[in-house]
């Protein structure tokens, strides 16, 4: 008799106490199954009709959620830049855009465009031919890439970039490319440090290097990247005697 009510108490207590996480789990399993097992044999059973019905919304569901998807990537947010050349500037952006910024901004911090030429170091043709090729890029850059959605409250993250092309690097360019190969031409064995417009060429440069340093950041900015100014590091601000 003592037995029989022992096990009878423990019965009871084991109901009372909370259930085994092991027996919710078993619950929970054993449920899946019923209700997959139902979906299946109610597919089964389906008419012509039904079926249309089930496919019809299905496709609307996906479709939804495609647009949704779409309408967040191109989304166009408002991004304030200040660049000295241009002062303030409001500029609307998508997630397309922010990829032109971002590669324009990793082809203007890898060239000597904003990375210093010391005085006594470098190469004048070297850095004319990487400006040269930031002109060459940035131009084949925008040609790849679809216009941005034109908004009357901002500009594009093209503008920044033609305004960097026809302000800084043309006429840098235009100016001083053609008075370097008059020089290499007429003396070739002469080193470009006897050119008598080397250290005006090199102080232009500067002044281009801290116009585009700007710029950079612009391009930082509207990509969305952080820390950009310890990335590109300081700008030159005068030439090192």
């Amino acid at each position: 008799m003592a037995r029989a009510s022992a096990r009878t108490a423990g019965r009871r207590q084991w109901l009372r106490g909370p259930v085994p996480s092991a027996a919710l789990r078993l619950l929970g399993a054993s449920l899946i199954g019923a209700l997959t097992g139902l979906a299946v044999f109610s597919l089964t059973e389906i008419t012509s009709r039904n079926l249309f019905v089930i496919t019809g919304a299905v496709a609307g569901a996906v479709a939804v959620l495609l647009v949704q998807w779409y309408q967040r990537a191109a989304q166009l947010t408002e991004v304030k830049v200040t660049v000295p050349q241009l002062s303030e500037l409001t500029f609307a952006v998508n997630n397309d855009a922010r990829q032109v910024a971002w590669q324009m901004f990793i082809e203007t911090v890898t060239r000597v465009s904003t990375q210093p030429l010391a005085h006594d170091q470098g190469v004048l043709r070297e850095a004319l031919t990487s400006l040269y090729g930031l002109f060459a890029t940035t131009r084949e850059t925008l040609k790849a890439v679809r216009p941005s959605a034109s908004v009357p409250s901002g500009q594009s993250v093209e503008y920044l970039a033609i305004t960097m092309l026809n302000r800084e690097l043309r006429p840098f360019l235009s100016s001083w490319h053609p008075r370097l190969r008059d020089f290499e031409q007429a003396h070739p064995d002469r080193p470009e440090s006897e050119w008598a417009d080397n250290e005006a060429c090199r102080a232009d440069l500067l002044r281009v290097q801290r116009d585009i340093h700007a710029y950079a950041l612009g391009f930082a900015r509207l990509a969305g990247v952080r820390e950009a100014e310890a990335l590109i590091g300081q700008v030159q601000t005068a030439p090192h005697s």
